[in-house]
C-alpha cells in the first residue's frame, strides 16, 4: 500500500480537512484569548497609572519629592518609572532621566515600545506612561513596564505552539489509520475485480459484516454482476443453440449436396454450381464450428485441466506442421529461440492453437520471397511469443477491431477465411490470462505477440 494512497482516500482527507479546520479554529480561540486577556491587563495598568497621577497632583508640591521617594522605595519589583521635570524638561526629582521620547503630554496613558531612559541606565521593557502638568508648570511623569502582559502573552503563543502538533498530529495518525481498513478493503475488490474483467462473471466482490458504503456499493455492483451474467447467459445460450442447430441441417444439405455430386457427369452444367454450393456450405460449416470453439474456449471452467509444459516444444511442432506450407509459397519461416524457455503453466493444445492461428495468418498475408519468424524470448514477466512477417501489416486503425468475431481488414478481403482467427487467440489468450498485442515491426510487415504472463 503506497502512502499516496492513504492521502487519496476520502476518511483522509475528511479528517485532514476537519483536523485543519480544528486547527484554525484554535489559533483563533488563542488569539482571541490573548487579544482579550492583554486589552483587559492592558487597562488594569492604565487604571493604575492614572490612579497614581490624579494622587500625586493632589498633593502640595513641597510633599512631591518625599511622595515620590516613598513610592520608589514600595516598587520592590522595580515596575514603576517616574520622574518630576521643569518646564524646560529637567529632571528634578525620581529615577527617569528623562522625559521618554515621542510620549505625548496630553495627561493620557500612552504605549511606550522603547522602554525608558533611567537615571540608572536605558531600561528596555515595553512601557505605559502619562505625563501630567501641574498648576505649577512643572511635568510629573509615571511610568509602568508591562512586563506581566508580555509574560501572559508569551505563554499563550508557547501554548499555541503546543497545541498546533498536538492537534494536527493525532489528526495525521487518526487519518493514517483509519485510512487503512477501507483501502485494504478497496485493494481486495480490486484484486475480485481482476477476474471479472477476464470474463468470469461468476466472481463476485467481498462483503464484510460492517455493512457499511463500501459494503453497500459492493452489493449493488454484485446485483450488476448477477444480472450481467444471467443476460450473457442466456445470449450466449441462444447463440450457442442457433450454431448448434444449424449444424444439422447444414450437415445434411452437404451430404446431399455430395450425393447429388457424385450422380452429376462432369461436363454437366450444373456441375460447377454444385461445387460452389458445396464450398459455401463448407465455409458455413467451418464458421459454426469456429463460433463454437470461441464459446467453448470462454468457458473458463477448461482452466481446471491447466498443468506444466514444454513451450519449446510447442513451438517446434508448430514449425513442423507450417514448414511446407511456407516452402509452397517460397517464404522463409524459421523458429528463434534465442535462450531455454521454463515450463508454461496452461494448455499446450489451445497453445498450439493459437500460435498455429497466428502463424498461418503470416503465412497466408506474406507475399512470395517474404520472411515469417517465430521468436521466442524471456523477460521478466515470463515467456514472450513473437510471430513476425514482412506483410502489409496491419493498420493501427484497426489493431483494436481485428480481434473481433468476423471482422476482416481491407487487405483479407480477397483471402480465404471467416475473420475467426484472431478472435480464437484472444480467447485462449483470455482462458491463459495471457496479453495478445499487435503492432508494426520494424522495416514494415505485422508482430503480433502473445504475451504468456498474467495480464
Amino acid at each position: 500500500m503506497k502512502p499516496t494512497d492513504l492521502w487519496r482516500s476520502g476518511t483522509s482527507r475528511l479528517l485532514l480537512v476537519y483536523g485543519g479546520l480544528f486547527a484554525l479554529w484554535c489559533i483563533a480561540l488563542i488569539g482571541v484569548i490573548q487579544w482579550d486577556t492583554r486589552r483587559y491587563l492592558s487597562n488594569v495598568v492604565d487604571l493604575k497609572i492614572d490612579h497614581i497621577s490624579q494622587y500625586f497632583q493632589k498633593i502640595e508640591r513641597s510633599r512631591l519629592p518625599e511622595a515620590l521617594a516613598v513610592t520608589e522605595s514600595l516598587d520592590l519589583r522595580d515596575v514603576i518609572s517616574h520622574g518630576l521635570f521643569d518646564a524646560q524638561g529637567n529632571l528634578l526629582e525620581g529615577n527617569l532621566a528623562q522625559i521618554p521620547e515621542g510620549m505625548p503630554l496630553d495627561g493620557k496613558v500612552h504605549p511606550l515600545e522603547n522602554g525608558v531612559q533611567r537615571v540608572q541606565g536605558h531600561h528596555p521593557v515595553r512601557a505605559r506612561g502619562i505625563a501630567v502638568k501641574l498648576p505649577s508648570g512643572e511635568l510629573l511623569v509615571f511610568v509602568r513596564d508591562t512586563s506581566v502582559i508580555d509574560t501572559v502573552r508569551a505563554i499563550i503563543d508557547r501554548a499555541m505552539v503546543w497545541s498546533l502538533p498536538l492537534v494536527v498530529i493525532p489528526g495525521l495518525l487518526g487519518a493514517l489509520l483509519l485510512s487503512r481498513q477501507p483501502l485494504r478493503r478497496i485493494r481486495a475488490m480490486e484484486t475480485a475485480v481482476q477476474p471479472i474483467m477476464r470474463g468470469d462473471l461468476r466472481r463476485r466482490l467481498p462483503l464484510s459484516p460492517r455493512r457499511d458504503e463500501l459494503d453497500l456499493l459492493a452489493g449493488i455492483v454484485n446485483s450488476m454482476l448477477d444480472e450481467i451474467e444471467r443476460l450473457m447467459g442466456e445470449v450466449k445460450g441462444v447463440c450457442d443453440n442457433i450454431a448448434h442447430d444449424l449444424r444439422t441441417p447444414l450437415t445434411r444439405l452437404r451430404a446431399q449436396l455430395h450425393g447429388l455430386q457424385r450422380e452429376t457427369a462432369a461436363d454437366d452444367p450444373r456441375a460447377e454450381l454444385i461445387d460452389a454450393t458445396i464450398a459455401d456450405a463448407d465455409a458455413l460449416l467451418d464458421r459454426f464450428r469456429a463460433l463454437l470453439r470461441i464459446s467453448e474456449l470462454e468457458d473458463l471452467h477448461r482452466r481446471a485441466g491447466f498443468d506444466d509444459f514444454d513451450l519449446a516444444a510447442t513451438l517446434r511442432h508448430v514449425v513442423e506442421i507450417y514448414a511446407p506450407l511456407a516452402e509452397d509459397k517460397r517464404i522463409a519461416f524459421a523458429l528463434e529461440a534465442a535462450e531455454p524457455m521454463p515450463p508454461l503453466r496452461g494448455d499446450p493444445h489451445l497453445v498450439f492453437e493459437a500460435v498455429s492461428n497466428l502463424v498461418d495468418n503470416a503465412i497466408k498475408f506474406t507475399p512470395p520471397q517474404g520472411r515469417v519468424r517465430l521468436r521466442t524470448s524471456l523477460e521478466s514477466d515470463g515467456p514472450r511469443i513473437d510471430v513476425i512477417d514482412n506483410g502489409p501489416g496491419i493498420k493501427a486503425c484497426d489493431r483494436g477491431t481485428v480481434v473481433q468475431r468476423f471482422y476482416r481488414g481491407a487487405g483479407a478481403q480477397t483471402e480465404a477465411g471467416q475473420g475467426l482467427g484472431l478472435a480464437i487467440v484472444t480467447a485462449i489468450a483470455k482462458l491463459h490470462s495471457f496479453r495478445l498485442e499487435i503492432a508494426e515491426c520494424d522495416g514494415g510487415g505485422a508482430k503480433v505477440s502473445l504475451l504468456c504472463w498474467p495480464a
